[in-house]
């Protein structure tokens, strides 16, 4: 690809969560060296909890969008990352160079599903995107696995 920014399609399931705090988090972090776009095999809404959790960093996720994957096959990527396994197995092929990498998260709505408050079902939600945070923080150095 050109020498121009990085371009990276993060992928999960229903690009609710994972993948739209790792957008948001490339895009605020890396903006001058990458841009992030994300998307689901399965899109189904943003979920409130990641909007809530990526407010208290500072960063507003509330107009985006669940996005299906099958509206950026026909663009080039430098890498295609899945974020979760099932992503992972249900990834359609995309044509070209891009590097494709897999590092998963854990899902926070099914680790928060038995949560007793909605304190303990963000918590979760908190993890999952330092986690992200970290990984974003490493690149492009940690992409070169």
């Amino acid at each position: 690809m050109s020498n121009s920014k990085l371009k990276i399609l993060i992928i999960c399931t229903g690009n609710s969560c994972r993948s739209q705090m790792a957008e948001a988090l490339i895009n605020h972090l890396k903006g001058e060296q990458m841009q992030a776009f994300s998307a689901g095999v399965r899109p189904h809404g943003l979920d409130p909890r990641a909007v809530k959790v990526m407010a208290e960093i500072g960063l507003d996720i509330s107009g985006g969008r669940s996005k299906d994957v099958s509206e950026f096959v026909d663009q080039e990527f430098d890498y295609i990352i899945t974020v979760c396994d099932n992503a992972r197995e249900n990834c359609p092929f995309f044509p070209g160079p891009a590097k494709r990498l897999h590092i998963a998260f854990d899902d926070p709505p099914l680790l928060a599903a038995s949560a007793k408050s909605e304190e303990e079902a963000l918590a979760p939600y908190r993890r999952v995107r330092d986690e992200i945070k970290a990984l974003v923080e490493g690149m492009p150095a940690n992409l070169e696995q």
